[in-house]
């Protein structure tokens, strides 16, 4: 068996072409596209005369509409919600994704809007609460039930108010 090729160091156009290729096939961010080329830049070597900039790439990109952060974070939020993730989820993903503050506050305002509602989804997937078989009187099992509601980003009101909940008795939102 022959040993892999190895790969030529990096210069601007190969960089370039990666930043494209990369843009082409995921959403992402400013942030993660210039930690993506960082990273290439480490593993192949860099040959270009000047240092390699990938936030410049990446600025780039997203100067020609390629990336485009505030879509990423209104997508993301979205989706995240519909999944049942509270509004502190949703802002450690788009924080670690690279997003910044101004770009993330409309899917914040978002996140926050439909909190009670992505609770009760997680709720109903988890089978917690209201969505429950029977009701738990189990002090282990209502504090892993508390906990896993806590993880997806909602706060401790909600959480507290959904785990409380009887079964077949959903609460209204306050």
């Amino acid at each position: 068996m022959r040993a892999p090729r190895p790969l030529s160091p990096l210069d601007p156009p190969a960089l370039e072409r990666l930043a494209l290729r990369y843009v082409e096939r995921f959403a992402t961010t400013r942030g993660k596209l210039a930690a993506y080329l960082t990273r290439k830049v480490r593993e192949r070597g860099w040959a270009g005369e000047a240092p390699a900039d990938p936030a410049a790439v990446a600025q780039r990109m997203a100067a020609l509409g390629y990336v485009d952060d505030r879509a990423f974070a209104d997508l993301k939020g979205a989706s995240l919600a519909r999944r049942g993730y509270g509004a502190r989820r949703v802002a450690d993903t788009l924080r670690a994704a690279g997003v910044d503050a101004d770009d993330a506050a409309e899917a914040m305002e978002q996140a926050r809007a439909a909190a009670w509602d992505s609770a009760l989804r997680l709720a109903q997937r988890r089978r917690i609460g209201p969505f429950a078989a029977q009701e738990v009187h189990d002090p282990k099992v209502r504090e892993r039930h508390l906990s896993a509601l806590l993880r997806a980003g909602h706060d401790m009101t909600t959480a507290r108010r959904i785990v409380s909940a009887a079964p077949g008795e959903i609460p209204d939102a306050d």
